[in-house]
């Protein structure tokens, strides 16, 4: 299912991991781990942010995926399905 991760980290946390470098560790692992279609990074809120789009292929990953995440820069993480067009279009072929 595709799937959009969103994480917010809280600024001091953001402050420490990118002096320890493990804001760009923990970036790159879970590039490597979702293989993400896309992804982009931002500041909302006041806070580093980012958002993943890929392909999950168990709900199980979510733990596998959130917890580096939690545990090392204490973020906000959220998981949303989402659509593209051609998804859109079949759904909306399937509806009465």
């Amino acid at each position: 299912m595709r799937m959009m991760l969103k994480v917010h980290v809280p600024v001091e946390d953001g402050n420490e991991s990118m002096q320890s470098g493990d804001m760009q560790r923990i970036i790159e692992e879970v590039m490597q781990r979702i293989q993400p279609e896309a992804m982009y990074f931002f500041v909302e809120d006041g806070m580093r942010a980012s958002i993943a789009v890929f392909d999950m292929k168990d709900n199980s990953d979510m733990v596998s995926i959130a917890e580096p995440i939690f545990r090392s820069l204490h973020a906000d993480v959220q998981f949303t399905p989402v659509m593209n067009l051609d998804d859109l279009k079949k759904g909306l072929s399937q509806v009465g």
